[in-house]
Parts: C-alpha cells; sequence; structure tokens
C-alpha cells in the first residue's frame, strides 16, 4: 500500500497528474504502442483539464474583483497580482498549445520519438515532461547551443 502511494506522489511531481501511475512496460512490450499512447494522452488531457480549469477561476476572479481600490497601495497590489496572474496564464497559454500538438502527434501516431535524430525519447522522460519531443541528448545539445548564443 505504501508503494503504491509512493509512486502516486511521484507521478504527481512528475506529470502533474495525481491520479495517474506511471506506465510500466510488460517485458518485450513493444515502445509507443497503444496502451502507451492512451496513458500518455490521459496524462496530456489531464493536464489541459487543469489548464483550463485554472483560466475559468482567473476570469472568475477577475470578474468578482473588477472594482478599482480606492488607496493607492491597494490599487498598486491588485494590480501587480494581476500582472502575475497574467504572466502565469499566459505561460500556461503556451504549454495548452504544446499540450494540443502533442495529442495531435499521438493522434498520428507520431508520438514518442525524438524530432531531431527520430530515436525513442524513453518512457521515463515522457512522465517527467509528456510533452517532450526531443531526445535527451538532442536536448543537451540545443541547451548547449542555446548558452552559446546567450538566449
Amino acid at each position: 500500500m505504501a508503494d503504491a502511494k509512493e509512486k502516486q506522489s511521484n507521478t504527481a511531481a512528475s506529470s502533474e497528474v495525481a491520479e495517474i501511475l506511471p506506465y510500466e512496460p510488460a517485458a518485450g512490450e513493444e515502445y509507443m504502442n497503444e496502451k502507451m499512447r492512451k496513458h500518455f494522452y490521459s496524462i496530456l488531457d489531464s493536464m489541459r483539464q487543469k489548464i483550463m480549469e485554472e483560466v475559468d477561476s482567473t476570469l472568475t476572479d477577475m470578474r468578482e474583483k473588477d472594482e478599482i481600490p480606492a488607496d493607492v497601495t491597494d490599487r498598486a497590489s491588485r494590480e501587480e497580482e494581476m500582472s502575475l496572474i497574467l504572466r502565469t496564464r499566459n505561460r500556461e497559454a503556451k504549454l495548452l498549445r504544446k499540450i494540443e500538438q502533442t495529442l495531435d502527434k499521438i493522434d498520428a501516431d507520431d508520438y514518442g520519438f525524438c524530432e531531431s535524430c527520430g530515436v525513442e525519447i524513453g518512457l521515463r522522460r515522457l512522465e517527467a515532461r509528456p510533452t517532450a519531443n526531443l531526445c535527451i541528448d538532442c536536448k543537451t545539445l540545443d541547451e548547449i547551443r542555446e548558452k552559446q548564443r546567450g538566449s
């Protein structure tokens, strides 16, 4: 029982979805078969739903708190808070686009393989970052190039 709870908490951290346990492939199971694709589709769909709930919550909060505080300090605090929330939603919008692209790749049976070199990305990497589109080697090279360019 404790092992199942530990696996579940590890999955919550890695895939941001507490209900879905990591995929455990059977011996000799083909990489990225239908069962694996369904597993990652459910993780991504759950992430998408969570983001959409956050967006709805933010919109509701913005509508309810649309009055402008009279105190200058309160107004500045409110504007800073809204700025932070909007930056967060902007990042989530980018993630949402990436999730949609990844779901399209699953539908096209093109998920789980590096876009650069074509090798398997790997189940553990995909559990940690379901939207990954590069294997760890290509991603490392990509990050080195970014550092060299100063971006």
